[in-house]
């Protein structure tokens, strides 16, 4: 089941309609960072400090980027330059979701102009939507923090941000930075990484079987060899998924069977995978 981000349980009857953008501001805190006209940043809030890795990156008169894993620097200079070419008199919604250690943040970048129009620098806004896509995992050292499994993966839909339950996957797509997240009804498109994902998504579940699928276990129908190469059939029998040669064995122990018991059905062309 897919529901947008505002879609959650009010507090009460006088609480503001669920799916209202009022609704939305009282449950999440924003994170602002504010960058001059070279993107160096210069300035952020209180809940910006405490999310960002301030103390380890010190990114002050640093270029925002150097905030950012690298496997979220494109998407987060992606965002920034189409809020460089935009008239500043009108901009159009620039969203966008990524990873950092732990937290899962939807990004809004607007461009600042002064007194006579010309670009003065820009302001990041962001809310920590971790705790409504994630829970926690207990670890055997208590000392170690919790690692957060995600319970729904959010993705982008127009101008909402639609999470979509984790049990409704029948599998994931890499495409380029970004995953297509695909559901008996639905092919959604999410910020987040295939990598992302593998590493939020819960294991016994889950099982990367190529470098650009994850498939959830509990969707594979049908397994055949199509030239000597195994391809995953999901229920509904729309969509296929090759697997990798190297993940082939793995794949066959974690569904109890044997290579032997995997080579069983041959037919039709390859799937070109690597």
């Amino acid at each position: 089941m897919s529901e947008p981000i505002a879609a959650a349980d009010a507090a009460g009857p006088h609480a503001p309609a669920r799916t209202s953008p009022l609704y939305t501001l009282e449950r999440f805190d924003i994170g602002i960072v504010y960058l001059d006209v070279e993107r160096r940043v210069v300035g952020m809030n209180d809940l910006a400090r405490r999310t960002l890795p301030v103390d380890t990156v010190r990114p002050f008169d640093r270029h925002v980027l150097g905030l950012h894993p690298e496997r979220s620097r494109p998407k987060v200079a992606f965002l920034l330059d189409q809020a460089a070419v935009c008239p500043v008199a009108n901009p159009p919604p620039m969203t966008m979701i990524i990873n950092i250690p732990e937290r899962v943040l939807m990004i809004k970048v607007s461009r600042l102009s002064d007194a006579q129009g010309s670009p003065s620098g820009y302001v990041l806004v962001f809310h920590d939507i971790t705790e409504s896509v994630s829970r926690d995992l207990q670890q055997p050292n208590e000392e170690a923090p919790p690692r957060r499994r995600l319970m729904k993966i959010p993705t982008a839909t127009g101008n909402q941000i639609v999470l979509v339950d984790v049990e409704d996957v029948l599998h994931l797509q890499s495409d380029g930075h970004y995953t297509r997240v695909v559901t008996a009804q639905d092919n959604h498109f999410c910020n987040l990484s295939i990598s992302d994902l593998e590493t939020r998504l819960d294991p016994e579940r889950f099982m990367r079987v190529h470098r650009s699928h994850i498939v959830n276990l509990g969707a594979i129908d049908v397994l055949v060899r199509e030239s000597g190469r195994l391809v995953i059939r999901l229920v509904g029998g729309e969509h296929t998924v090759p697997v990798s040669r190297t993940s082939a064995s793995d794949l066959l122990a974690r569904l109890g069977m044997t290579p032997m018991e995997g080579s069983a059905r041959r037919q039709g062309p390859s799937a070109d995978e690597t």
